[in-house]
């Protein structure tokens, strides 16, 4: 079995003991590795109903078949746990050379389980795995934790994935980080890995990643750069994820002020070739990839002078119009001192934008902030607060810390109206009530809004291909075929923002040339289906997998907003929501209810696990009959 080292290791923190597990071909065959993976491990290692704080929740991490190889945009790792954001499943994806480094540190995976003692890291080299203090990295943030194991550890070539001080202490919305900005923001997963005391994973890898024919696969590379080129920059040179803020804006589709306002008159004012020309200094892509998709930034005047950082467009959305901020230094400070903290910045942008709220609607008082002022559009305040989330040092940052929902349910009242996020998971800026296809993905994905789970945004709203102003009756079948594919790139974890260079025969002929393992494109659309219906299992056993969990936040189904070009007001009804959540249920083969049917289990090869089903079932009926009692 080439391109797979064939192993797993397990490390128990609490004991300080590890072992391995080989990784066997039928398991590739059917989760391929990555996310795939990371969900069947998962299944397979934690317990129902745990609190994703316990020691028993398994923090996993995957690589794909790709990792370790010159694939285009593949060499990354996966990370799956349950997410302390949502209680469901929580995954990220992040193209990295750690991902390489695992590989050839020969580890397809690894399963951390337990809490350490003390604040500690872990260090693998080769097959020597240790478990050491870091006590004297603690509240460090990535970059520096990254540099000081490279030093301690004498060699500047070792990878290092880990936390800042917000995942220490247990921010629900922390990240992971490795190379400084290479990040796996969404669902807490940081949070997890800071409950275990696990600062860092540093690791070397010295072993080849053995191809089965090097050859081909180098040629299949070839042409996959070849297709790139055209995906790379457009309209002058301007990075291409910052033009796709301007596309959002003109067709009104960009949050402002907590969903209070469209469309966003700033974002030409923050985004305009003047300020670009001066704080954008170069774009930069990730391992094996020449996309360069990302911005860094520096701020070359100010307070903030030699302020350096790197984003994409979902920073700028949540930091900027979502809490009325223009100024784009004032943003980029923001984002930099979000990744230093090791915060996600779609979540920390919507949970400052919903205190704001709060603020201006008198449900927040200064009391409360500290005397902050925190009216819409105060950079310095967004400042303040971004530090009062990060250290969890007085009631506000403490309880903003907790995300949105449970922030929401602590301060009671009408707080809950202005707390929009999908099962505990917070909203990237985006204006759902003006792409309302784009709604219905957010309201079904396993891990909570997931922009890039049901990444419909650009393949079915920004294209023209569906009325943005209304879920129309197809819509759900089309996000069941983009969800099965999504899975079987975030399995083989080739970036999925170059997806549209790819056909399920591309995926299949990129594993068989890896791997040597012929895999069917007809093979493949059944992993994928098979990882959504397992992870809809996974979160049925939580109580978290069924109809009332898929929906959108207050706002959405409620206030109107304004699309200045066609002079109308929208929102989501909920009357179109049920019939698109009907759509997407019977073109996925489940019930009514959401719950997979012991057919489709069984079509997909999970008829071992349809007692699961079988019990969602009977337990609903059961509730209903009591309730029409």
């Amino acid at each position: 079995m080439r391109a797979y080292a064939g192993r797993i290791l397990h490390v128990n923190l609490s004991s300080e003991q590890s072992r391995i597990e080989i990784l066997d071909e039928k398991t590739t065959r059917l989760y391929l590795g990555g996310i795939g993976l990371g969900i069947n491990l998962l299944m397979e290692h934690s317990k129902p109903n745990k609190d994703a704080f316990d020691s028993d929740n398994p923090l996993i991490y995957c690589t794909g078949p790709l990792s370790g190889t010159l694939g285009l945009a593949g060499s990354g790792y996966a990370i799956v746990s349950k997410s302390p954001a949502t209680g469901c499943i929580g995954e990220g994806q992040i193209q990295s050379f750690f991902g390489s480094e695992l590989k050839r540190a020969g580890y397809d995976a690894i399963i951390i389980k337990g809490k350490a003692t003390n604040l500690s890291y872990l260090w693998i080299d080769d097959d020597k795995i240790q478990i050491r203090n870091a006590q004297h990295l603690k509240n460090n943030s990535v970059e520096a934790v990254e540099q000081s194991l490279r030093s301690e550890l004498g060699d500047f070539s070792i990878q290092v994935s880990g936390i800042g001080e917000a995942g220490e202490k247990l921010c629900r919305f922390a990240t992971i980080i490795s190379e400084k900005y290479h990040t796996v923001g969404r669902a807490g997963l940081g949070a997890v890995m800071g409950s275990k005391n696990l600062k860092a994973i540093a690791i070397r890898g010295t072993q080849d990643v053995n191809i089965a024919n090097i050859d081909a696969l180098t040629q299949f590379i070839k042409t996959v750069y070849e297709r790139a080129k055209n995906l790379k920059t457009t309209n002058k040179g301007q990075p291409l994820e910052l033009n796709n803020l301007l596309e959002l804006n003109a067709l009104s589709a960009i949050a402002t002020k907590n969903w209070n306002n469209t469309p966003s008159l700033t974002v030409s004012k923050i985004f305009n070739n003047y300020l670009s020309n001066r704080y954008v200094k170069r774009t930069v892509g990730c391992a094996t990839c020449c996309m360069n998709c990302n911005s860094i930034a520096e701020l070359s005047d100010g307070i903030s002078k030699g302020v350096i950082t790197t984003f994409d467009f979902n920073d700028i959305l949540s930091l900027g119009p979502l809490c009325g901020i223009d100024r784009f230094d004032a943003i980029v400070k923001a984002v930099n001192l979000v990744n230093n903290y090791g915060m996600d910045c779609i979540s920390v942008g919507a949970t400052i934008a919903f205190a704001m709220d709060l603020y201006e609607q008198g449900i927040l008082t200064n009391e409360q902030t500290g005397n902050v002022d925190l009216r819409f559009g105060n950079a310095d305040a967004q400042i303040a607060l971004i530090d009062k989330i990060g250290k969890r040092n007085d009631w506000l940052g403490n309880i903003l810390a907790e995300g949105v929902m449970r922030a929401a349910e602590t301060m009671g009242g009408d707080a809950s109206k202005y707390a929009c996020h999908v099962k505990g998971l917070e909203l990237p800026g985006y204006d759902l009530r003006t792409l309302q296809n784009t709604a219905l993905g957010f309201s079904v994905t396993f891990s909570g809004d997931r922009h890039l789970r049901n990444n419909n945004v650009g393949l079915l709203d920004l294209k023209d291909k569906a009325n943005r102003y209304k879920i129309e009756n197809d819509t759900g079948r089309k996000l069941v075929e983009f969800n099965h594919f999504y899975n079987v790139l975030d399995s083989l974890i080739i970036c999925k923002l170059t997806s549209k260079m790819y056909t399920w025969k591309d995926l299949s002929d990129y594993y068989l040339f890896a791997t040597g393992l012929q895999i069917s494109e007809e093979e493949l659309r059944q992993i994928g289906e098979r990882i959504e219906n397992l992870a809809r299992l996974f979160n049925i056993l939580e109580g978290k997998g069924t109809r009332d969990y898929d929906d959108l936040p207050y706002k959405i189904k409620t206030c109107l907003t304004t699309v200045e070009d066609h002079k109308i007001s929208v929102f989501v009804s909920d009357n179109d929501l049920q019939l698109g959540l009907d759509d997407y249920y019977a073109a996925s083969g489940w019930t009514a209810d959401g719950i997979p049917t012991v057919d489709r289990l069984k079509h997909v090869g999970l008829g071992s696990l349809s007692y699961i089903s079988q019990s969602a079932i009977t337990a609903l009926r059961t509730q209903q009959e009591k309730e029409e009692n």
